[in-house]
């Protein structure tokens, strides 16, 4: 039997967890029964539901996927599906990235990498207990911070599959790295990959979402909202004004205690009723960071100096969270979801909520790949060695389309 021809707007009809569809090159897909499967998380899913996924779908998942996996869900063609020409462009760019072989991983950058971390992690652990001085110690203390901070960008590499490439091996070591940086793959994944799909959007963008600490836009002030990552209300309350006024002064303070937030993220993802892959061995993990990392502490002569070493070694890691806002809060933002027209296509939406941060490439290794964040939004599974190979090829597209 013949399928049925539909349009772009009958598409658009079915946007709820429970009846989803998606358009993929033309295609039209009904993958409600996979959603709660999806390894990305459920809500990456539910954010593109009803929409053209086409480039969200190459730029996330293996070729394999398009072969293996799509077909089954295979319910129509789409009439009026249409290729913007910049979206044709930056499709172009991706196939030139293919074929000179940029999505392929140098190991022997991660080599380096995993060399250089070993030598941050031991001088780190020799200058806390060997230290013969509280200076010594409290420089412990900021070695480890950049510890955790440099073993962050190898972390953000694999929650994306662009190490091995392979989604179960990426995810395992990611997993099991939990041990050294005491965050979770899984809460990761679910927070970044949501994060990637409706950047800076106001309800649906955990990374913008502080109230009532920080409003990254005017926006919030509109009016309530529901947070459909964090499945609440959010508004202006008395509290949230006076915090919110000063969040001038609130903001260092708060980058630099921000890693306590993620380590209490990270057990609520843990301990929920989600499908998760490879809880077990992150509960492991998480458990044997937490002993050594209180064991290390503790080993401080005096209870002041434990205090010290943890409140440095969290307040250095915290220039993590600093790189990552900056790319990111000084841009637009946006109500409900984007992927509408050629205003705020994929491309499009990540050039308007990205930024890149100049830098020269020899300190490249400083911003653990987080400087070019539109190349990395754009082309998320491209190997952090390679961005800065593709910027010259968006900016091209970019100056052609005077985007």
């Amino acid at each position: 039997m013949a399928l049925p021809t539909l349009s772009m707007e009958e598409v658009a009809k079915h946007n709820k967890k429970d009846d989803l569809w998606m358009i993929v090159d033309g295609m039209a897909y009904d993958v409600t029964r996979y959603v709660d499967k999806h390894p990305g998380g459920a809500l990456p899913m539910e954010n593109m539901a009803g929409k053209d996924c086409t480039d969200v779908f190459a730029n996330y998942h293996a070729a394999k996927v398009y072969k293996n996996m799509l077909p089954c869900y295979y319910v129509g063609e789409v009439s009026d599906y249409k290729v913007y020409p910049h979206v044709a462009d930056f499709r172009r760019v991706r196939q030139e990235l293919l074929r000179r072989g940029l999505f392929e991983t140098d190991m022997r950058f991660y080599w380096k990498m995993a060399s250089w971390n070993a030598l941050l992690f031991f001088g780190a652990l020799y200058m806390s207990l060997g230290g013969a001085s509280t200076a010594a110690r409290m420089g412990g203390a900021a070695v480890m911070g950049i510890f955790w901070q440099q073993l962050a960008g190898i972390g953000h590499d694999l929650g994306h599959s662009g190490v091995t490439h392979v989604f179960w091996k990426d995810h395992l070591i990611g997993s099991a790295m939990a041990s050294l940086m005491g965050l979770s793959m899984c809460w990761w994944k679910r927070n970044h990959n949501t994060h990637h799909i409706v950047c800076n959007s106001v309800e649906h963008d955990p990374d913008i979402q502080h109230m009532p600490l920080i409003a990254v836009t005017p926006r919030v002030f509109a009016k309530p909202y529901w947070s459909t990552y964090y499945t609440k209300w959010v508004s202006m309350d008395g509290a949230a004004k006076f915090l919110v006024g000063n969040q001038h002064f609130i903001f260092y303070p708060m980058m630099a205690v921000a890693r306590f937030n993620l380590y209490v993220q990270s057990w609520i993802q843990l301990l929920s009723s989600e499908q998760l892959h490879y809880r077990k061995v992150e509960i492991c993990a998480m458990l044997v960071y937490f002993c050594w990392v209180v064991k290390l502490a503790t080993s401080m002569p005096t209870w002041l100096e434990m205090l010290s070493w943890l409140l440095t070694s969290h307040a250095v890691a915290g220039i993590l969270h600093v790189q990552i806002v900056i790319s990111h809060w000084a841009m637009e933002t946006y109500h409900g979801h984007a992927y509408n027209d050629e205003t705020d296509d994929w491309y499009i939406t990540q050039l308007k909520t990205t930024m890149n941060v100049d830098t020269f490439p020899m300190l490249d290794f400083v911003h653990i790949g987080l400087q070019f964040q539109i190349e990395h939004h754009l082309y998320p599974r491209l190997p952090r060695h390679n961005l800065r190979k593709a910027k010259d090829l968006v900016m091209d597209v970019c100056k052609k389309h005077d985007i």
